[in-house]
């Protein structure tokens, strides 16, 4: 007898995000006689703590098809609500509600907490007698789902499309800066990242030959303010101007940080930037040249800019999802959905699974071998691994009045059976 499914998401959003939820579900809609009816929490987590359940399966067609070029979340939404063991009533209602509702799959899309608290859920389902099959989807722009050997996954869907928004900026900036450079001779670029390179290293791509002054400054470069000084003067003297690129997790001091639910530093809320420490700190030098510095910081366009996907994120991403529908239906409960490169010179990927608990519980962070010896600058082999995930086309986003056409679900949501509830946390 078929049983019902829930899906959620959880964390920051992607490029890509929903086109992983319509690998699900198209996976699911496959096997009507396995999977039931196909429920989105809305708003993750919180969402399913507060019984409010979006019935995707009475959706138009239409929309569900449009989640290939939605970006963000805005279909089912997200949020970045952690269950916690202090919490155990969350627990408890999360349990109650899959009891209410029939179901039997839970999918949950997301980074290594959205991992945990899938895993989470399973155990627990299983100590209380439910019959629950969870699955991980995995998604985060940063790239750091996962292990430094990518045995578990060797990158997440989202990044190849902020990879490849980064460096189609940094060749427009450098266009701005070639002709401005008299008057505005370094211009400083703060790319996301908390604490893992990925994304600020991808500005390289824009530039394998390395012909622009670019500087890259990712949290695991190690180098001081004072260093980044000095080698920006430096290119000042050799090329006359420069191109900083400095992730938001660069240390240049206190920021008057905002931790989000995760633990997490909240950067685009903090009373500074890194980029206007950086480009104060420039400002303060003797640069050596005419003009200041001045700072762009891109914001969550990186994530959430379709027009600027990478089309092999798009299929990678899809694919992720309907091999989650996969392991649900022939693998059982606890594992995630993963992506695995192929050995060769020519890029090609095959779709498995790793175990819930084992990315739950690991860090990847970026390879040392992956940055140059001077610390501002990656590697070739970094280029190499990077460059294929960017893709060679534009994505195919259709437009209504010149604007383009999203996903809408209409909000029609399973009659709630339980009694009102407020996530735990928020009391």
């Amino acid at each position: 007898m078929a049983k019902n499914v829930l899906v959620a998401q959880s964390g920051g959003p992607s490029p890509v995000i929903n086109n992983t939820l319509r690998g699900i579900i198209e996976g699911c809609r496959a096997y009507p006689g396995i999977f039931g009816t196909i429920y989105g929490g809305w708003h993750g987590i919180e969402g399913v703590l507060k019984e409010e359940l979006l019935d995707i399966s009475a959706q138009k067609e239409e929309e569900i098809q449009l989640l290939r070029v939605t970006p963000a979340a805005g279909s089912i939404g997200t949020c970045r609500y952690k269950l916690k063991e202090q919490n155990p009533e969350d627990f408890d209602r999360v349990i109650e509600i899959l009891k209410a509702h029939d179901i039997g799959y839970f999918f949950y899309i997301g980074g290594n907490d959205s991992m945990d608290t899938a895993h989470k859920v399973s155990e627990l389902a299983r100590k209380k007698g439910l019959e629950l099959i969870a699955v991980g989807g995995p998604k985060t722009i940063d790239n750091d789902v996962g292990d430094s050997e990518f045995q578990l996954i060797d990158h997440t869907p989202g990044y190849g499309s902020t990879a490849r928004y980064l460096a189609q900026y940094i060749i427009n900036i450098n266009e701005e800066n070639m002709g401005s450079s008299p008057a505005d001779p370094v211009m400083v670029v703060q790319a996301m990242g908390r604490k893992i390179g990925f994304i600020p290293a991808a500005a390289r791509l824009a530039d394998p030959n390395r012909e622009m002054p670019l500087q890259i400054y990712m949290t695991e470069s190690q180098l001081s303010l004072e260093q980044l000084g000095e080698n920006v003067v430096d290119y000042l003297k050799r090329y006359g101007r420069c191109i900083v690129v400095v992730s938001e997790g660069f240390d240049v001091g206190s920021l008057g940080e905002v931790k989000d639910n995760f633990g997490h530093t909240s950067f685009g809320s903090s009373q500074m930037t890194v980029a206007q420490v950086v480009t104060n700190y420039l400002n303060g030098l003797k640069l050596g040249v005419t003009g200041k510095a001045r700072y762009q910081i891109p914001g969550t366009d990186q994530r959430n800019a379709a027009i600027y996907a990478s089309t092999v994120d798009l299929d990678e991403s899809y694919k992720v999802g309907v091999k989650c529908a996969q392991i649900a239906r022939e693998d059982g409960n606890g594992y995630m959905g993963t992506i695995l490169r192929d050995s060769g010179d020519a890029y090609s990927v095959r779709y498995d699974k790793a175990p819930l608990e084992q990315v739950a519980n690991s860090e990847r962070f970026f390879p040392q071998a992956w940055i140059a010896a001077n610390r501002y600058d990656v590697t070739d082999e970094f280029v190499r691994y990077a460059m294929p995930l960017i893709g060679q086309d534009w994505p195919s986003v259709p437009l209504v009045n010149g604007l383009q056409r999203f996903t809408r679900f209409e909000t029609l949501f399973a009659e709630k059976k339980l009694a009102n509830y407020v996530p735990q946390a928020y009391r």
